[in-house]
């Protein structure tokens, strides 16, 4: 019997740990292309992609009951500039749709914030973003992407990010600053 009960046990470590992975992984591969979309400003109007197609694109995408995920990776990488360049540009987009939070004050402090720190963020209230560039389920997930300027999904990583996941960031970054 407990060799019964620790083999079940082990089987069901091994389904969990696989169930968790699959929850990182792309829906579908990398590169490949992707549109300029149209969500919502802070204030609910339509809004596109800043500098799609301009520029090459680092895209945080984040379900606000997951935003300090990855909190001090992101934190380094603006402390020391390593994702910065005259190429590139950076802005969030606010997963509404999987957050057990109100829409408009997730959105009101959103706006507060970047009063004070003058980041650019819109609002995908429909996955919007998760459907039509094929990412799958970014539930509680916080989603690091880089698009470049010419509209190639080239990095995307989901949920805590392991050593390697950053490792693949830095490398990629270093091609589109």
């Amino acid at each position: 019997m407990k060799k019964f009960v620790m083999l079940l046990v082990m089987m069901v470590a091994t389904i969990a740990a696989m169930a968790q992975q699959e929850g990182k992984e792309v829906a579908v591969a990398l590169p490949h292309k992707v549109t300029d979309l149209t969500l919502i400003d802070l204030r609910s109007k339509p809004a596109n992609l800043p500098y799609y197609g301009e520029k090459n694109l680092l895209i945080f995408y984040v379900d606000p009951d997951k935003h300090k995920q990855n909190e001090e990776f992101v934190y380094d990488m603006e402390y020391n500039h390593r994702a910065a360049g005259e190429n590139i540009e950076g802005f969030g987009i606010i997963n509404l749709k999987d957050t057990m939070f109100p829409n408009g004050i997730v959105r009101m402090l959103a706006r507060k914030r970047t009063e004070k720190n003058g980041a650019t963020i819109v609002a995908d209230t429909d996955h919007i973003v998760a459907e039509k560039w094929g990412l799958g389920d970014c539930n509680n997930m916080f989603v690091l992407m880089i698009v470049s300027k010419e509209g190639e999904l080239v990095f995307c990583r989901k949920g805590e990010f392991t050593e390697q996941d950053k490792a693949d960031f830095y490398e990629i970054i270093e091609k589109y600053r």
